[in-house]
């Protein structure tokens, strides 16, 4: 079973950067497609991006597009995600998830990053 710990959140102003990165051990890193997701205070997580196994494939929820990048070292397993020109609401709990087939069962317990205007 794969553990993830997540780290690299803070509070930043609206405009600033912030690197989150989620480092994970005890299992194959790279047989784990990977995702961040973020959740605000009494809702529901939400997806913001995922990278494939290999890194080759990416997606993004269509408000960090642009601005969010999502990469992975399989060498060190580690999971990073690059968070430029932050938003107030881009705050929230970021969380990295990881899977093997169709559900994201494995999480990390969260950083929290906040965005000031």
């Amino acid at each position: 079973q794969v553990q993830l710990v997540e780290s690299g959140g803070g509070s930043v102003q609206a405009g600033d950067s912030l690197r989150v990165s989620c480092t994970a051990s005890g299992g194959t890193f790279s047989t784990y497609a990977m995702g961040w997701f973020r959740a605000v205070s009494g809702e529901e997580r939400e997806f913001v991006a995922s990278i494939s196994r290999s890194g080759n494939t990416v997606y993004y929820v269509d408000t960090v597009k642009g601005r969010f990048t999502i990469s992975r070292d399989n060498a060190e397993n580690i999971l990073f995600l690059q968070m430029n020109n932050l938003q107030p609401e881009d705050t929230g709990v970021y969380y990295c998830a990881a899977r093997r087939v169709a559900d994201w069962d494995h999480w990390g317990q969260g950083t929290q990053v906040t965005v000031s205007s």
